[in-house]
């Protein structure tokens, strides 16, 4: 059905049901959901303007949204406490243009095509300093303290205080902002260099919530790309590397007899 107008001064303009405020806003768009038979995504997308102040381009940009749980209720506007629930999703892909945004909401059966448990791989499928790895990450050795002394843009930035560690060594590795705009927030790290000319340059995957400025605090915890090598290596933990590296491939179950 079309949606209806709430006449000024109706319960809708605002209000609250279940410990949830609702706030009425207009320019808000969706597209036709949807739905199959069997396991198949649902997918809605909404499009709309960043015009509230409890949504913000930041945010947005930073993904503290991503995969955030989205209700659909049909409501009665004449009396909004009769309502029932129809929809419940994600959210997933957002795209933003100025100041207008656009993002996907995933049915639930979206989370039946993830991956569960174990995968027999070449690489470790443990998460770096997790109770299988064993590696801690509270010692100076595998984690960092640095301040932004530097900024390109909202994923690059210069560093100080961490000229001890080799290139690389933050490489993959997980950073968290401690003040600042970004503070909470943690990205992980594209890549982690030392210049000759004794600054540190860091490059993150995702952009970190802005303003970015000289002085702010991070941490920082060492890379791990997963290979055999690197746990032998690197961190001295070949005996609680969770992957399989010497696990025959395709070549070896095409291989054939020859002369």
């Amino acid at each position: 059905c079309a949606p209806i107008t709430p006449k000024q001064g109706s319960k809708l303009h605002a209000g609250s049901h279940a410990g949830t405020h609702y706030q009425a806003a207009s320019g808000f768009t969706g597209s036709e959901i949807e739905e199959r038979l069997g396991l198949s995504v649902d997918n809605l997308e909404v499009q709309s303007a960043v015009s509230s102040e409890a949504l913000s381009e930041a945010d947005l940009a930073a993904g503290l949204y991503d995969n955030a749980e989205v209700q659909i209720y049909r409501v009665d506007w004449a009396e909004p406490s009769r309502r029932v629930l129809v929809r419940t999703g994600t959210i997933g892909e957002v795209r933003r243009s100025d100041s207008a945004f656009s993002c996907e909401i995933r049915g639930l059966a979206h989370y039946l095509q993830q991956t569960k448990g174990r995968l027999f791989q070449y690489g470790c499928d443990a998460d770096l300093g997790d109770q299988r790895c064993g590696i801690d990450l509270a010692s100076s050795t595998y984690r960092g303290v640095g301040m932004v002394i530097g900024v390109a843009d909202s994923r690059r930035f210069t560093a100080g205080g961490l000229k001890a560690y080799a290139s690389d060594w933050f490489t993959r590795g997980l950073l968290s902002f401690t003040s600042g705009a970004a503070t909470g927030q943690s990205i992980e790290v594209k890549s982690h260099r030392n210049e000759t000319s004794g600054s540190v340059n860091f490059e993150l995957w995702a952009p970190a919530r802005l303003p970015l400025v000289a002085g702010q605090t991070f941490v920082v915890t060492a890379g791990c790309d997963k290979h055999f090598g690197t746990c032998s290596t690197k961190f001295t933990n070949a005996i609680n590397c969770c992957g399989f590296p010497f696990m025959p491939g395709n070549d070896a179950i095409v291989r054939g007899p020859t002369r």
